[in-house]
């Protein structure tokens, strides 16, 4: 008897899941520090030095000049930790790098997830892409990009359950314990969990044929949103991190006025206007209907997209496999009329290939080179001196601006990063910590509205530094009571024409404002 020979295997033929991920990865690493597009960042950093420097959350604000301390939920504490840590060995460069990595591995598993569900490989190839260039709109190296991952391995976990009726729940309550303590979108947890339990709760009370069956699946999952619930309770605030998502969400002035919980703008990214047209036709020729876990998938995550534009990558995220199971069912109507039989033909061979290649030897091959270029100092990424006040916080170190500021809120992040703890901010990327009556003050003086100054004699204000060319910086420049010290491209300095500035007023008396033409000036 002849003994079987065994496949042969392609060790050094990377699978499309490589393919994804070093695609990836390569966009955004050469986006010259496109995950540093805002601030935010920065005050992570702080947060977790903080953190760790005193081995305790903080549980009041400590990087504005107000007194006394507003309240502050450190909801992202652990992930600033790990941020702090990473920027300890290798500075922003490594915490791009990481998150690079980080995110390059999502849509890379999202791939591998809809291949192990037997969809056509060319087909989830392409769902992946349209998710993968929707996603971007909120991909920066911010806190929110655990939630992304965990995300997916939740939604793998629940509809491997649901579907494959393998048991993969005892993943949860750990998964839980780590995601509270990294990002508020742990909450995308429970809402998975409860449209998984309404679906079966629905079956088994409408559905006879499948009533025994999601009888017990509900049980199983009740049990399990309760270790989970258990789970999310240890966190330094409790009970009341719970609370959080509720009460920012519900916010409608914080809402309505920091542009990435806005809605997407069509006119400027139609990425996402394709996936969404593209649901729609496929929902509307696919035969195969939306089953009641499905459809509440879709609105729930649809709405929440429409909503606000940071839910766009979840909305990818979930809508891929129910978007790519409708379009491998046409592809297979088609294969069963003997259309498409090219297609059909080429993606079964790109199928065959990929499953003879090895592991994932080319995404931690890409993995290494990316670490060791960061180390060895080849690449480098930081912010960009043209959106943020590098300069302007070079000036105001070197001249010791002393007083409590009014800045830019995207110019506070930066700020907290570069000069903190000398300096303190008036402002910066914690909305939901300043809260409607603090955000509602920082506009009358952004807009020059009726009262402006009032703000600036509760608040102490006596110097300023904003955005070159706005409306704020040409009203100072007008005013006999400032006098502006410093001017680039970026940002502006003034500071109150008292004697306390005399001298600096005095060692710069003939600093003109920089105008650049079309400047995109304001507020996020």
């Amino acid at each position: 008897m002849t003994e079987e020979k065994s496949p042969k295997t392609y060790w050094f033929l990377p699978s499309i899941s490589d393919v994804i991920f070093v695609i990836v990865l390569a966009i955004i690493l050469s986006g010259k520090g496109s995950l540093l597009g805002d601030a935010d960042t920065g005050y992570h950093i702080r947060a977790g030095e903080y953190i760790i420097g005193n081995l305790k959350v903080p549980d009041h604000d400590i990087f504005s000049h107000i007194s006394p301390p507003v309240k502050w939920t450190a909801h992202e504490w652990l992930s600033e930790v790990i941020f702090a840590l990473i920027h300890r060995v290798s500075g922003l460069t490594g915490i791009v790098a990481a998150a690079s990595i980080l995110i390059a591995s999502i849509y890379a598993l999202l791939f591998k997830y809809l291949r192990s569900s037997g969809m056509n490989i060319i087909v989830a190839a392409l769902v992946v892409a349209l998710a993968t260039g929707t996603s971007t709109i909120h991909w920066l190296a911010r806190p929110h990009i655990f939630s992304l991952l965990f995300t997916l391995v939740w939604y793998m976990v629940l509809d491997t359950y649901q579907v494959k009726k393998k048991n993969y729940l005892y993943f949860l309550p750990p998964l839980m314990l780590l995601w509270v303590n990294l990002h508020a979108g742990f909450i995308a947890g429970f809402m998975l969990l409860a449209v998984y339990i309404t679906g079966n709760l629905f079956k088994a009370i409408f559905v006879k044929k499948e009533r025994q069956e999601a009888s017990g699946r509900l049980k199983t999952l009740l049990l399990f949103s309760i270790l989970c619930l258990l789970a999310s309770l240890l966190n330094p605030k409790g009970y009341d991190i719970l609370l959080f998502p509720f009460r920012l969400t519900s916010n409608k002035f914080i809402m309505d006025h920091v542009n990435e919980f806005l809605s997407p703008d069509f006119h400027a990214d139609l990425r996402f206007e394709y996936m969404l047209l593209l649901m729609i036709l496929v929902f509307g020729v696919s035969v195969m209907r939306l089953n009641v876990i499905e459809t509440m998938l879709v609105l729930l995550f649809t709405h929440m997209s429409l909503f606000s534009a940071r839910y766009i990558p979840l909305y990818a995220i979930i809508l891929t496999p129910i978007i790519g199971k409708r379009l491998d069912g046409i592809f297979e109507v088609l294969r069963e009329k003997g259309l498409g039989k090219r297609f059909l033909a080429i993606s079964d061979r790109a199928a065959a290939t990929d499953s003879k290649t090895k592991g994932y030897l080319w995404s931690v091959a890409a993995s290494v080179i990316v670490i060791f270029l960061v180390f060895t100092g080849k690449v480098e990424y930081g912010f960009d001196r043209k959106k943020l006040p590098v300069d302007a916080v070079r000036f105001m170190k070197k001249e010791k601006i002393t007083g409590n500021m009014f800045n830019n809120d995207e110019f506070g992040d930066f700020i907290i990063y570069a000069a903190w703890p000398e300096y303190k901010v008036f402002m910066d990327g914690r909305s939901d910590m300043y809260g409607t009556e603090r955000m509602k003050e920082y506009f009358k003086v952004t807009g020059i509205k009726n009262g402006w100054e009032r703000v600036f004699e509760k608040y102490g204000i006596n110097w300023v530094v904003y955005n070159a060319d706005s409306p704020l910086a040409n009203f100072l420049l007008e005013s006999k009571d400032w006098r502006l010290v410093y001017a680039d491209k970026v940002a502006n300095i003034f500071v109150k024409n008292v004697p306390e500035y005399q001298s600096l007023i005095n060692k710069y008396p003939d600093v003109k404002p920089v105008i650049e033409k079309d400047k995109d000036s304001g507020t996020r």
